[in-house]
């Protein structure tokens, strides 16, 4: 069984992450840090009794439900408030910058030419714009499997599904972003 000290440490450990990959899905900050926020309440509600191992899938499969719960409720809402939408802010949600992402003070770019650090921002935006492109389940797998760093059976776990088709899903994502840099002149 996780102590509160334990279980607060754990959601520490998750945060950032959670936050990042849930801007992604969502694209917006407002309602990724919701989704964060809700899913953190969900897991010490209704999970904190579990032992301390368990807790990353539990937290996994639990922000994969949140923020499908999100896209529904958003659904919903579009439906009935379709013809007030006229009436809303063009400026409403903000754009997420994984260049924002990069640790400055780390000084890893301390004597690298003002054009490198420019080519490597913009392949990183470039990146970033593709990931925003993939479909829904691709998406999530890749951000689980490479940002997350989960292994198949974790990442199956939290998406609900077969490890099989977690292994498609990241070939896919990988193969789509792979096509769509190149397109773009960009080699890594």
């Amino acid at each position: 069984m996780a102590s509160d000290f334990e279980l607060t440490e754990f959601l520490k450990s998750v945060e950032k992450r959670a936050f990042k990959r849930s801007v992604y899905h969502v694209r917006n900050e407002e309602s990724a840090l919701d989704i964060v926020q809700e899913s953190m309440m969900k897991l010490a509600e209704h999970y904190g009794h579990k032992p301390i191992n368990e807790l990353p899938m539990l937290f996994q499969r639990i922000l994969s439900n949140c923020t499908l719960d999100w896209f529904r409720r958003q659904k919903v809402q579009n439906a009935l408030f379709s013809n007030l939408s006229d009436f809303e802010s063009a400026n409403e949600s903000e754009d997420f910058n994984l260049l924002e992402t990069l640790d400055a003070s780390s000084g890893s770019d301390q004597g690298e030419s003002a054009e490198s650090i420019t080519d490597r921002a913009q392949t990183l935006q470039s990146i970033e714009e593709e990931i925003k492109q993939l479909p829904t389940r691709q998406r999530e797998a890749f951000l689980m499997r490479y940002w997350e760093e989960m292994d198949v059976a974790e990442t199956a776990a939290a998406m609900g599904c077969s490890q099989g088709s977690v292994k498609t899903h990241c070939s896919r994502a990988v193969a789509a972003l792979s096509q769509a840099l190149r397109a773009k002149g960009i080699r890594l």
